[in-house]
């Protein structure tokens, strides 16, 4: 009798692992959904921007951005902060200079002003993607549309990998991971994202490629949700900006 009440008991146990280990199981759309109602709540922010890409297979040097950015009109201000690109600024509001860019190189060249295409061959040239995708929101779009592409057929992989402190915040480690041989089809193989805890905001993503290697690097240190940017923030007649 009283080993079949252990043997009754031992398989309650082992029923209730087993469910709590499928329950506790991350769930991706969920995840995308919650992260999508936090980014909704933000109006503009301001961050120190990290970028590093590889293109034409040449791992670039990280750059270090101070931004700007508010999400209607999408306004961009950007200033380098270190070399070899530091002074550099670039100015972007949707319709307003004819949908261009205004940016000026640092150094000697600080006093030529240029308005140009976001894809202009020139500003394309080191980089994989146009200036016009910038931003915590660009960051979550572009992690949603290959995660609903994988899931729509299938071939998702995505999991929870622990916590670890970026930029000073706890953030959340989640690895995304799609079949080698379909790579291609997607911005990349492997996608390490970075979600900070407090604000379910994504404050750092890394894109690998199929042979593993490091193919972008975007993160956003400093960040200041609450920054109350106005038009003044985004006008090239602003004093402490050089256009």
């Amino acid at each position: 009798m009283i080993i079949r009440i252990i043997c009754s008991a031992l398989f309650v146990l082992a029923a209730m692992a087993a469910y709590g280990g499928a329950t506790d199981k991350p769930d991706p759309e969920k995840w995308l959904r919650q992260a999508e109602a936090a980014y909704h709540r933000v109006t503009s922010y301001t961050a120190v921007f990290h970028k590093q890409q590889r293109v034409a297979g040449k791992l670039l040097p990280a750059e270090t951005i101070f931004l700007k950015c508010r999400k209607k009109p999408f306004s961009l201000y950007m200033k380098w902060m270190k070399a070899p690109h530091k002074g550099s600024e670039l100015l972007y509001v949707a319709g307003w200079n004819e949908d261009r860019i205004r940016a000026h190189r640092g150094g000697m060249l600080r006093f030529i002003t240029r308005n140009l295409d976001p894809t202009d061959p020139g500003l394309m040239a080191g980089n994989l993607r146009p200036v016009t995708s910038t931003g915590i929101g660009y960051l979550l779009q572009t992690v949603a549309i290959n995660i609903r592409k994988a899931i729509k057929v299938g071939e998702l992989t995505f999991s929870e990998r622990g916590q670890e402190t970026v930029y000073g915040r706890n953030t959340q480690v989640l690895e995304v991971v799609v079949p080698k041989e379909r790579a291609e089809d997607y911005d990349g193989y492997r996608y390490v994202i970075n979600q900070d805890v407090e604000s379910k905001i994504l404050v750092r993503i890394r894109v690998y490629g199929r042979d593993d290697q490091l193919v972008e690097n975007y993160g956003y240190e400093n960040l200041n949700l609450g920054a109350l940017l106005t038009d003044a923030d985004f006008d090239p007649e602003n004093p402490e900006y050089h256009f």
